[in-house]
């Protein structure tokens, strides 16, 4: 198994459908944004050939050379989107979710008409500017996966009643029901109805707020790609503490101005001490101490049904693999296992067609050694499904294979109740 996302070229381009007009072209080289720019040959070809198979009522998705995998998609036959990956071990699953939180992203901060209905060119290509930061944060080394999940990225506070109690009571005092604590880029506590938002916006709202450059408080316009894709909201976000950012969704009302500091002082100040634990938590997501075994050096925990995760790479933060190394493995294999061995996600239309003989033949957990085959070598990779729970685990070399089955187990079951 390759390490998806290993030292290559990420050139993504979006261009309209009906004219071929390259609207952006965004690249990205080791996981960092680079300059380098396609020819707009390269583009025209591209871009004609999808065309080309259209027209003879063939969907071109995808095409792989020696060392390059490409993938196209057409949104709402206005907007197309082509993604070519040179990096070592990129997984078509990877490249077509990252085409989906693209024009997310689009949609998040232009809106859906002026993506379906273009009148100026000009004119949109300049609104698209707005979303370049956002859509370099999916091309780049991230230390989220709910890009590639399509699940919220979560991390588990120590005191998680305190601070739900809190922010309950700030967005009901603040006129609105949609409220969330967000440490960079991910979701430490939320009401009801935000946890209740769509994809891919659920997921797209933290990770905006992740992206964006410090600042004391904003007033942000946003349209919710499936809940209010043409009319739009507004997302407001206060810095309590350096990192850590509340975040209300609302409609006209209320003016920034409104939420004083005298408001946030009489809801978050007698939770300082809570809110102070929260800010270390962004790589770690799980709480200082959580009893993990030794041999772990990365996990991932989906839960199917309600669409968060939690993700990890803090564990053991001393040995081999490097953390960039852990999440690309990590990444990699929650590609391979979902596209190949574990059922559709829930939701999909695969699952609903899918019957109960099928299901009894799916397997319910995996391994895969990486690396040389000799024993105490090779780092160890397990998952495992339970119910709507997903578990995958990064282990370290000394880990006994016959032994990951019961490891994996052992973690969910310690696991399940912060997720």
């Amino acid at each position: 198994m390759g390490e998806e996302g290993t030292e290559g070229t990420v050139h993504l381009l979006c261009l309209a459908a009906s004219s071929g007009v390259p609207l952006f072209c965004r690249s990205s080289r080791g996981g960092a944004p680079a300059r380098q720019q396609l020819p707009f040959s390269v583009i025209g070809s591209l871009n004609g050939v999808h065309m080309f198979g259209q027209n003879l009522e063939v969907q071109l998705s995808s095409a792989r050379t020696e060392d390059t995998t490409v993938v196209w998609k057409n949104f709402h036959d206005s907007i197309t989107l082509i993604v070519l990956s040179s990096e070592e071990g990129t997984s078509e699953l990877r490249l077509e979710r990252l085409l989906q939180m693209v024009f997310g992203a689009m949609v998040l901060l232009v809106g859906l008409e002026e993506l379906t209905n273009i009148r100026n060119v000009e004119r949109l290509k300049k609104e698209l500017r707005a979303s370049y930061r956002l859509v370099d944060s999916f091309l780049g080394d991230s230390e989220r996966i709910g890009d590639l999940t399509q699940c919220v990225d979560c991390v588990v506070p120590p005191e998680v009643s305190l601070l739900q109690e809190a922010l309950s009571g700030f967005t009901e005092a603040a006129g609105t029901a949609f409220g969330s604590l967000v440490v960079s880029g991910r979701v430490v506590a939320a009401t009801e109805s935000w946890w209740r938002l769509g994809t891919p916006e659920a997921v797209l709202l933290p990770w905006l707020v992740g992206s964006l450059p410090p600042q004391a408080a904003r007033d942000y316009p946003v349209y919710l790609p499936h809940g209010s894709p043409t009319v739009p909201h507004r997302l407001l976000t206060l810095t309590l503490l350096p990192g850590l950012e509340l975040c209300l969704l609302c409609g006209p009302r209320p003016p920034l101005s409104q939420l004083d500091p005298q408001l946030l002082d009489r809801w978050w100040q007698p939770v300082l001490d809570p809110l102070r634990t929260c800010v270390p938590l962004g790589p770690r997501a799980l709480p200082a101490g959580f009893p993990l075994h030794v041999d772990v050096l990365g996990l991932l925990l989906l839960h199917l049904e309600l669409k968060r995760c939690l993700f990890t790479v803090e564990p053991s933060g001393d040995q081999e693999p490097s953390p960039e190394q852990r999440r690309r493995l990590l990444r990699s294999f929650y590609s391979l296992v979902t596209a190949t061995h574990f059922p559709p996600e829930p939701g999909t239309p695969e699952d609903k067609v899918e019957d109960a003989a099928q299901r009894a033949q799916v397997p319910r957990a995996c391994y895969l050694v990486s690396g040389p085959e000799e024993p105490g070598t090779g780092w160890r990779l397990v998952a495992l499904q339970l119910g709507p729970r997903r578990l995958l685990l990064l282990v370290s070399a000394q880990s006994p294979t016959h032994g990951l089955r019961s490891l994996a187990t052992h973690t969910l079951h310690a696991l399940t109740p912060l997720l």
